[in-house]
């Protein structure tokens, strides 16, 4: 499966995925400062899901249209000591995950 890191997020993250999984962020890609249609249209082609902290996507976007699967993370910040945490739950929702589906992981504060 093919995973894209939003801009919002911390590259570091991508030491946190499982070995399944060939993840490539936003900024990797040349994409960085891409509006949400635009990215998810380009990530749409090239990638199986999308992990983002942007809680406006689900609300701007018709992501019924598109055929990638996102994974909205809810934390304290965007920080990588407040995001790692939330990575066991990431890698099990992405063995899961369909086309046009948004799963929200949210952790304590």
């Amino acid at each position: 499966m093919r995973v894209l890191l939003d801009e919002n997020l911390d590259w570091r993250l991508v030491h946190y995925f499982d070995a399944d999984f060939q993840v490539t962020t936003v900024s990797q890609q040349g994409w960085k400062g891409m509006r949400n249609g635009e990215l998810l249209r380009q990530a749409a082609k090239a990638f199986d899901a999308l992990i983002t902290m942007d809680k406006g996507i689900e609300h701007q976007q018709n992501l019924r249209k598109y055929t990638i699967g996102i994974i909205l993370i809810s934390a304290k910040s965007n920080r990588l000591q407040d995001i790692q945490p939330a990575m066991d739950r990431v890698n099990e929702v992405l063995k899961t995950l369909e086309p046009g589906q948004v799963i929200l992981v949210s952790l304590s504060t």
